[in-house]
């Protein structure tokens, strides 16, 4: 007799309650605290291993908006994910020619890596037609995603790129009576209120040399040097200038949101123009914005959040949310210093916590000089109330370094301590990114990005350690070796807790000082719900275990005979209100009292 899970009975009744026709409903989630997980389409569901350097789609492979699955679906969900963050969804500039499908070619000179960048978007109202197996059915094969993530009991996250677009920009899918961005600006101008971007007028732009004839990471076969921008709008990065370097977001420019002539009294970003009227920029963002909320989309990463105005996410995020009040905003923000600014004012759900507890954390894994546990107490001490509800942890994403990687820790071990602080520290989210729970190291130069310890997001390729669990599609981790399956057993049951735990997802936090052995190394703290209560342990150490003994009656636990160590499922004795406990290196406890 085959027993089935809960899960798949209701996939079940929701595919019988379809071809009845009647309206399809999402898995009822269990309430608890956003667990995203980070892909890249293009990679995730790419099953060719070739990996040639700066190879075609052709030759490398790519995969599609079809290749994540249910049963891809289901693992994630099965691995505690609340939300799937998809990549590189929106259209970017590519070297890839698809004109014969009615899309404008892009100029390869202005383009990073043979794929390109997710974040030079060349069209707000369309996806990336690698994705899809049918480009003229591109939104369609999408929307199908977002309807086959909802049915798995998984809501959906999308990028939204407000800062700067693709030098190619051109919208051949905009909606009626939608005018593409610059259509009407005046270009004699530097600046203008009625522009939608910044200009250097009287000079052409200069790509950085590397790119035109310069350096093999970044030479291709497909740029002649021949791209013609005069006058030269400015770069993506706040470069207003005709000489962007290799170093600069020099394949996007700059949309206008108020910020005045460079130079003048006028330059600092705001709400409003001299003027003060609201540039046409504002309208139409929001525009986009609500475009892709009525798609059903659960949320938007917004990518540089902090180089538009936060007046603008005061007004825009209202808006969107009157079209879906349970969508969450999520801002890649790393100026501590205006975190509550932008959770207060800018009306975010969420933010990156990288210039925080992300360096903090990777100095403890790399034993750094500069690493000590007292950053991780001040951290939490400086968040606590008004921001650690608010603050995304995580460990990897596209811009990181994989743990695995040589340049990082070299062993996905190492983090274990600092991902379970990630993921329990307090009830904000917590992140993780494509192939970090199965170790990948990001080896290897791909193409643009070179040797830089990251999976590539210019560039057409298959992520090796990935493919292993995707196993041709099944998505069953079998060819994964017995300790990446370990690994990703840890990260299954760790995601699981801290979604859905009580003391966990709603306790507060409370450090547990002077236990016996403790070193710089060590951290131990307490998050207590009302009816919940555990006790977490760290051991930063590579080289050495942490025994300690911790006398029960002064963290107000008394009668307790043995408690669960949830992390590795042991039971550990209590005697005579003693617990005694050993955390290999690099290791964590998590202990339910």
């Amino acid at each position: 007799m085959r027993i089935i899970s809960y899960r798949t009975l209701v996939v079940l009744l929701l595919a019988a309650t379809s071809a009845c026709g009647v309206k399809e409903a999402s898995i009822p989630e269990k309430p608890g605290k956003v667990v995203i997980y980070q892909m890249l389409p293009r990679l995730f569901g790419n099953k060719v291993s070739s990996n040639k350097l700066n190879g075609s789609k052709e030759e490398n492979g790519t995969g599609k908006f079809d290749d994540i699955t249910e049963p891809a679906l289901q693992s994630l969900k099965e691995m505690g994910i609340t939300h799937v963050w998809y990549t590189g969804v929106l259209e970017h500039a590519t070297m890839t020619d698809y004109s014969a499908m009615g899309i404008n070619l892009d100029d390869p000179d202005v383009v990073k890596g043979r794929a390109g960048s997710p974040y030079a978007i060349k069209d707000y109202y369309d996806v990336d037609p690698d994705l899809a197996n049918d480009v003229k059915n591109r939104m369609a094969e999408f929307e199908n995603l977002v309807q086959r993530t909802h049915q798995q009991g998984l809501k959906v996250l999308i990028d939204f790129i407000p800062n700067h677009v693709a030098r190619s920009y051109v919208s051949d899918a905009k909606p009626a009576g939608v005018e593409d961005l610059g259509f009407r600006d005046d270009t004699s101008k530097a600046f203008s209120a009625t522009n939608d971007f910044y200009y250097i007028p009287g000079k052409a732009l200069v790509l950085p040399a590397e790119v035109n004839a310069g350096g093999s990471d970044f030479k291709h076969p497909l740029k002649d040097g021949k791209f013609d921008e005069s006058p030269a709008k400015a770069t993506g990065n706040n470069i207003f200038s005709d000489k962007p370097s290799i170093n600069d977001w020099f394949e996007t420019i700059k949309l206008n949101y108020g910020l005045g002539e460079p130079g003048t009294k006028n330059q600092e970003p705001g709400r409003k123009t001299p003027k003060g009227e609201l540039t046409p920029v504002w309208n139409k963002m929001r525009d986009i914005l609500i475009f892709w909320a009525k798609k059903d989309i659960d949320g938007f990463r917004c990518d540089v959040a902090e180089m538009v105005p936060v007046e603008f996410w005061e007004w825009v995020i209202p808006q969107v949310k009157k079209v879906n009040p349970d969508i969450i905003f999520l801002a890649e923000a790393y100026d501590a210093s205006k975190y509550v600014q932008y959770v207060k004012l800018g009306k975010f759900d969420y933010l990156y916590d990288k210039v925080g507890m992300y360096d903090a954390l990777k100095r403890l894994i790399k034993n750094e000089p500069a690493g000590n546990i007292s950053e991780i107490r001040d951290i939490v001490n400086s968040q606590r109330d008004s921001l650690e509800k608010h603050m995304l942890r995580f460990l990897e994403n596209h811009d990181e370094e994989r743990i695995a990687s040589k340049g990082f820790a070299g062993d996905p071990l190492a983090a274990i301590p600092a991902m379970v602080a990630s993921a329990t520290l307090s009830g904000g989210p917590v992140l993780i990114y494509s192939g970090q729970e199965v170790g990948e190291p990001g080896a290897g130069i791909e193409g643009f990005g070179g040797d830089d310890n990251r999976t590539t997001i210019f560039d057409y390729w298959g992520v090796p350690e990935h493919q292993k669990w995707m196993n041709g599609g099944k998505f069953d981790g079998g060819g994964l070796s017995e300790s990446q399956k370990s690994l990703r057993a840890f990260y299954s049951k760790l995601l699981n807790l801290s979604g859905t735990h009580d003391a966990l997802v709603n306790g507060k936090f409370r450090e547990i000082a002077g236990l016996v052995n403790a070193s710089k190394e060590t951290f131990a703290y307490i998050r207590e719900s009302e009816n919940k209560s555990l006790l977490i342990i760290l051991n930063f150490s590579r080289s050495k275990t942490f025994s300690t003994e911790i006398i029960l009656k002064e963290l107000g636990k008394e009668n307790i005979n043995e408690v669960n160590d949830l992390l590795s499922d042991r039971k550990l004795p209590v005697d005579t209100g003693k617990l005694k406990i050993d955390i290999k290196p690099s290791g964590a406890a998590i202990i339910e009292l």
